[in-house]
């Protein structure tokens, strides 16, 4: 049958997309990589359905090798008799455990049929919740900042992973940039925090990100026309409105 990948969002379990939901209600078993993603499954899943699989803490890559298989030799037989879901925070194709399953289900159970169900990532979740805009045709690079790294050199940056912001908020201060930190956003569990301050966000957390804009970039917005005082459009200064320009057509 078909083994599902499905994204939970970033935490709150109203944020898991209608589609995620029809799969998660109608799956044989639902498989969670740990107990957040497990907390939001069982908005929408029985505990009796849920299968839990037990990935190392580690980075010895012979050991995570071992344990992906042993997940891939319990996921597969489900997957080809059933549905079958593997849940994940976030996109399970955007910093997520759930590639390290479909590569070794690729490698070791290539008759699995496999079905990615997008969820809201952070990429795009903490604009809101941090209140930035990114304008439209700006760039935004995506980079990772753990054990106190700096990232630099494009003018905008979303940080995954913060988790010494004290060390990456001093380079990235020297480098030009202004920082915002948001600390479990869109997360029933743990503290919300958004902050300019990385002192409030000091204690490591996998769940920081940040936010990094170079001082005194250009910003080209086309609303950067109107006038502020008079809130018109500098068009309708001589009075040609749009009804008396249909008018005189």
């Amino acid at each position: 049958m078909t083994l599902y990948g499905v994204g939970l969002g970033p935490g709150e379990a109203d944020l898991v997309t209608v589609r995620g939901e029809r799969v998660l209600e109608s799956a044989d078993v639902v498989y969670s990589p740990g107990r957040l993603s497990r907390s939001v499954a069982t908005e929408y899943v029985p505990e009796s359905n849920i299968g839990d699989l037990d990935f190392p803490m580690t980075r010895d890559p012979e050991e995570l090798r071992t344990a992906w298989k042993e997940a891939a030799c319990e996921v597969a037989p489900r997957a080809r008799e059933g549905d079958v879901a593997f849940v994940t925070l976030g996109d399970p194709n955007v910093y997520s455990t759930f590639g390290h399953l479909r590569r070794t289900m690729d490698a070791f159970h290539p008759e699995v049929e496999l079905e990615i169900v997008p969820g809201v990532s952070a990429v795009t979740a903490f604009t809101t919740a941090l209140g930035v805009e990114i304008d439209a045709g700006a760039g935004l690079a995506l980079k990772e900042a753990s054990g106190g790294a700096s990232p630099s050199g494009p003018d905008r940056m979303v940080l995954f992973k913060v988790t010494d912001a004290p060390a990456t908020h001093e380079g990235l201060d020297a480098a030009g940039y202004d920082v915002t930190y948001g600390r479990r956003l869109y997360m029933e569990q743990g503290e919300t925090v958004v902050t300019g301050d990385p002192e409030e966000v000091a204690e490591r957390d996998y769940y920081t990100l940040a936010y990094a804009e170079k001082r005194g970039i250009e910003k080209d917005r086309a609303t950067a026309g109107f006038d502020a005082e008079t809130n018109t459009d500098p068009g309708e200064a001589d009075g040609r409105t749009a009804e008396t320009e249909e008018g005189s057509a």
